[in-house]
């Protein structure tokens, strides 16, 4: 039975490799390839013939002082709005650096600081004391020990006390076991890549301690329209391959006209500037457009004839934009009759297809 969702490393293998094996530079201490491969990895290429898809478009310099900040012993916190690539960025610097992305730690309001640094097995904590058998090493303790990469997602939901105990861990570079008499020192190549939610900040603001150990990169949205179709495209590409969709991706302009609607309702204006817009209360990313036209092509396939129609995106468009009813539902019927409509026929289609959900 195969995996509901692969890694980067597996699902990008054969870059990898040939990254890898087509290497000419310094290779630092600890990592798989250089930082020019990496960089290469992350905004696409051609080596000996093979395409390296980009994994991230958008600004080069931003990926490039990510890059050199994990070179140094400085943490890495990539901060911006939902939907802006922190958690893919992450995984794919991990994945290229190490060669694995699968040390984790969820920021929730749950997370609680056994999570971070270590806990133990009750049972045989009980049954004989102290000891590196009962010992239960959390991702950030391995990544440590063994010169790894730790990814902390939305690490600003994390309660103070979670938060302040990172502070030793990037300052100290160490974790102390008072219970076993010893202290677990970090492998060089240790580092920590920490994503943070500018909308949602979570239960507490981080603290100027903790921010001051990492270098922050504020990742933006797409700068254009043409660059968030781009994105979008790429995305619902490999993510209907990977989950296995029959149906073809939408046509380009029913792409765009899904992701012009995002960028408008999203910026509360028209990208001609020309009229201003109410905002919806939950923000749209581009993950969320990515979202919606996965579950179009999914209901095509199911209960359609196999392509996407506007039909299939009415209730998507919905769902993504009402997240407030009292409020929202405001904000997509003024947007339908003031704007689509008023697009003419190039717009009719999808026009009478919303209207009509929003009647039944």
């Amino acid at each position: 039975m195969s995996d509901i969702r692969n890694s980067v490393e597996e699902i990008y293998n054969t870059e990898l490799d040939v990254l890898i094996n087509s290497e000419t530079e310094t290779i630092p201490e600890g990592w798989k390839m250089s930082p020019r491969s990496v960089l290469k990895f992350i905004i696409g290429g051609n080596v000996k013939g093979i395409e390296i898809t980009p994994k991230y478009i958008g600004n080069k310099r931003l990926i490039e002082i990510a890059i050199a900040t994990l070179l140094t012993d400085r943490a890495l916190l990539l901060i911006g709005e939902p939907g802006t690539a922190k958690s893919w960025l992450s995984e794919n610097l991990a994945a290229a650096i190490k060669g694995n992305s699968n040390l984790i730690v969820q920021g929730t309001a749950g997370t609680t600081e056994e999570q971070v640094k270590y806990s133990w097995n009750y049972a045989l904590l009980i049954a004989e004391g102290p000891s590196q058998k009962s010992l239960i090493k959390t991702p950030i303790f391995t990544a440590m020990e063994t010169g790894q990469i730790a990814r902390f997602e939305e690490i600003s939901r994390a309660v103070p006390e979670v938060q302040d105990s990172l502070i030793s861990i990037l300052s100290e570079k160490m974790i102390s076991i008072p219970e076993l008499g010893s202290i677990v020192k970090a492998k060089r190549g240790f580092s920590i890549i920490a994503t943070a939610n500018t909308r949602d900040k979570g239960v507490n603001e981080m603290s100027a301690a903790l921010k001051r150990r990492f270098n922050i990169v504020l990742l933006p949205f797409p700068k254009d329209l043409d660059t968030e179709i781009e994105i979008v495209k790429r995305r619902v590409s490999e993510l209907s391959t990977s989950l296995k969709i029959d149906s073809p991706v939408p046509n380009d302009q029913l792409i765009k006209k899904i992701v012009t609607i995002f960028r408008e309702i999203r910026s509360g204006k028209t990208l001609d500037q020309n009229e201003k817009l109410q905002i919806n209360s939950g923000g749209l990313s581009t993950a969320e457009a990515i979202s919606l036209i996965i579950n179009s092509m999914s209901l095509a396939t199911s209960f359609g004839d196999g392509r996407v129609s506007t039909d299939d995106v009415a209730a998507g468009l919905q769902g993504a934009i009402v997240k407030d009813e009292s409020k929202d539902n405001i904000v997509w019927a003024e947007y339908l009759e003031n704007i689509i409509k008023k697009r003419g026929a190039e717009w009719k289609d999808l026009y009478e297809s919303c209207l009509s959900f929003q009647e039944k």
